[in-house]
C-alpha cells in the first residue's frame, strides 16, 4: 500500500490521483515525487484505466516546490530525476488531464504541463516565478511552456514572473476550459468520462503518434502517419456493432 501524498481514487475506467498535502498547499517534494512516480508505474500497466486525472487536494493544485526542501538542499535520488518522473507520467498510454483550482506556480506549473492538456478552475492562478527566487527550471518548463503558449509569451511569463488568472490562462492556450469552481468535480468527472468511453487502444495510439511527430515538417508526419499507423483496436468490430444496433 502507498502512502498518502499521492491518493489514487479509481473510477469508472478512469483514476483520480490527488496531491495530498493541503495543509502545505501541496507544496512539492521528493517524497510527493516518489509517490507520483510508484503510481504512474502502476498505471503504466493498468489496462483497464482509459484516462488518468490529477489533482490537489483542498484549496489548491499545487503552490510549487517546497521551498523549505530547496533550502534544506533535498537528496533526490539523481540528476535529472524529477523531470524523468514527469517524462515518464507524460508517456502513459492513456490521457492525463491536469485539473487545477488555486494556485499552480513554477514546480505545480511543470507538473501540469506534463499532462496532456490542463483544464482550470475560474479562482486557478498561473505563474512561473523561478526568476524570483534565482531558480533555473530542471522539470521541463524552458521546453513544455513554449510548446504550450508560444515562445515569447513563455518568455513574457519567465522574465516577469507574473501571477495571471484562468481567464488569461485560457486566452494565451494555458489552459483548454474555465469552469466556475463549484462544479468542478462535476466537470472533471464528466470529461474524464467522455474521454474513458472511447478506445484505450486508439488513446495510446494517437498519443504515440502526437509524442513522434511534435515539431517535425508536415511532410514528414504525414508520411510518419502512413508508415507507422497501427491500424485498427481489437474492439474495433464490437464498437461499431454496437453503435450501429447489430451488436444486440
Amino acid at each position: 500500500m502507498m502512502g498518502e501524498l499521492v491518493v489514487r481514487e479509481n473510477r469508472d475506467g478512469w483514476v483520480l490521483l490527488t496531491l495530498n498535502r493541503p495543509e502545505k498547499l501541496n507544496a512539492l517534494t521528493v517524497d510527493v515525487f516518489r509517490e507520483l512516480r510508484a503510481h504512474v508505474a502502476d498505471l503504466k500497466r493498468a489496462s483497464d484505466v482509459r484516462c488518468v486525472v490529477l489533482r490537489g487536494a483542498g484549496k489548491c493544485f499545487s503552490a510549487g516546490h517546497d521551498l523549505a526542501d530547496i533550502a534544506s538542499g533535498e537528496e533526490v535520488p539523481s540528476r535529472g530525476w524529477h523531470s524523468e518522473t514527469l517524462r515518464l507520467m507524460e508517456k502513459l498510454p492513456m490521457p492525463v488531464i491536469a485539473a487545477v483550482h488555486g494556485h499552480c506556480y513554477t514546480g505545480a506549473l511543470e507538473v501540469a504541463l506534463a499532462c496532456d492538456f490542463i483544464i482550470a478552475a475560474d479562482n486557478a492562478r498561473f505563474g512561473d516565478t523561478h526568476a524570483k527566487w534565482a531558480l533555473t527550471p530542471i522539470w521541463g518548463m524552458s521546453q513544455r511552456l513554449p510548446r504550450r503558449v508560444g515562445v515569447a509569451t513563455a518568455k513574457r511569463l519567465m522574465f516577469t514572473a507574473d501571477m495571471f488568472d484562468a481567464a488569461e490562462a485560457l486566452r494565451i492556450g494555458l489552459v483548454e476550459t474555465v469552469v466556475p469552481i463549484d462544479q468542478f468535480d462535476s466537470e472533471i468527472a464528466a470529461l474524464a468520462g467522455r474521454i474513458a468511453a472511447n478506445s484505450g487502444f486508439s488513446h495510446a495510439a494517437n498519443k504515440r503518434l502526437l509524442d513522434a511527430t511534435d515539431g517535425q515538417a508536415l511532410d514528414a508526419g504525414l508520411q510518419w502517419e502512413v508508415m507507422e499507423n497501427e491500424g485498427v483496436g481489437p474492439d474495433m468490430r464490437e464498437r461499431i456493432a454496437t453503435f450501429t444496433g447489430k451488436g444486440r
